[in-house]
């Protein structure tokens, strides 16, 4: 057995074990992580000095819309040698896994896209970024609510307008993104948590009330919080506060700074540390150059990795997930709960409910990641 000391592990919660604990790895002969145990407080443990870097496991991302020039929405079966190619360009970015993210489109695109992503999943194999099932972010959205979502594709929301879009493919949906204060919302959203699929708040016009019935009606996150939604207002607290009061509902960022002040990614991440989820938002020029590009039929402005459509509507990123953990870790100066937002809050909100420790037993680890930080910020790379 080959032995790592003075190991930190992330925490989301401050209060759990203290960001300082120590812990132990033991490594087996395969290469996998086979102990993972605390070193009581003064004792010496023998084994590799870690100097108290960080382990984590690799990043999950909940919503990506494409990269390497694909946008998911637009797949088609001759995309499919490009989108393992990027699915292993995630993985050297640290990315495990990720729900493929398909914005508002029209019903054909959209099962098209689901179909390749079904076979892009069976041809999975070690060096590549998994695919979980697909977040559906649309269309059943607010419509002043929109961004850059097509309104031509938006849709009122109801069980018949659902099973047109998802139909055959129910097993392959891990997330759908909606507006919750839409008449016809509440049966989707009944019919989709039947299916164990998360429900999340987004593009929408729902006040603090709405919010708060729709998070007792099983709307469980906020899609990248603040941005298409009302923000925080001493006298209008709209859903944002009410997610946060919930004491149960994710809160998904882009923390690139830009969609997100830094003052008001550090101030979320101080009042729900344990419910903060890191999101790229990375749309398809994610791996690519910047300057113009295509998006369906429109033309995308991308600057200082910020996408934007020709009128100026802020449409996302081409920012690596990882990207985002160390300009919040900057922020904040609190890099273990920055880590743990993009590496174990996200598997949290699709149900998996193991401490870190756990988790990380039975990895191989190489596939873990090594976190350290010094004066220049907080940087990783795998862990062997």
């Amino acid at each position: 057995m080959r032995w790592l000391s003075h190991v930190r592990l992330p925490q989301a919660s401050p209060c759990r074990h203290g960001h300082n604990r120590s812990w132990r790895i033991g490594i087996d002969e395969a290469g996998q992580i086979a102990v993972v145990e605390p070193i009581p407080a003064g004792s010496a443990a023998a084994g590799e000095a870690w100097g108290g870097d960080w382990l984590s496991p690799a990043g999950v991302d909940l919503q990506i819309n494409g990269g390497l020039g694909l946008a998911f929405p637009e797949l088609t079966p001759a995309d499919l040698p490009t989108l393992l190619q990027l699915l292993e360009r995630l993985w050297s970015d640290g990315v495990e896994a990720i729900c493929p993210t398909l914005v508002t489109c029209g019903v054909g695109p959209l099962r098209q896209a689901l179909t390749v992503l079904d076979q892009a999943r069976q041809q999975h194999q070690p060096g590549r970024c998994r695919l979980l099932g697909a977040h559906l972010e649309g269309p059943f959205l607010a419509p002043q609510r929109r961004g850059a979502h097509p309104a031509q594709h938006l849709c009122p929301p109801s069980l018949e307008a659902l099973q047109e879009r998802i139909g055959g493919h129910e097993d392959a949906i891990d997330l759908v993104t909606l507006a919750p204060e839409l008449a016809g919302a509440e049966a989707v959203i009944d019919a989709l948590r039947a299916r164990g699929i998360v429900v999340s708040l987004g593009h929408s016009g729902a006040d603090e009330a709405a919010a708060q019935h729709a998070y007792g009606a099983g709307v469980t996150m906020v899609t990248h919080t603040f941005n298409a939604m009302d923000g925080l207002q001493h006298r209008s607290p709209g859903p944002v506060a009410a997610a946060i009061l919930a004491g149960t509902v994710a809160l998904g960022l882009i923390a690139d700074g830009v969609h997100v002040a830094p003052s008001m990614a550090v101030l979320l991440q101080r009042l729900a540390p344990d419910r903060l989820v890191l999101v790229s938002d990375a749309l398809a020029p994610y791996g690519l150059g910047e300057g113009a590009h295509r998006w369906d039929e429109r033309l995308l402005l991308v600057e200082d990795g910020s996408c934007r459509l020709e009128d100026g509507t802020l449409a996302g990123v081409t920012l690596p997930l990882l990207e985002g953990v160390r300009r919040l870790a900057s922020w904040s100066g609190r890099p273990e709960q920055a880590i743990a937002a993009a590496t174990v809050s996200p598997r949290r909100v699709l149900g998996d409910e193991r401490s870190v420790e756990t988790m990380l037993v039975g990895t191989p680890l190489s596939e873990a990641l090594r976190w350290h930080q010094d004066g220049t910020g907080l940087a990783w790379r795998r862990a062997a």
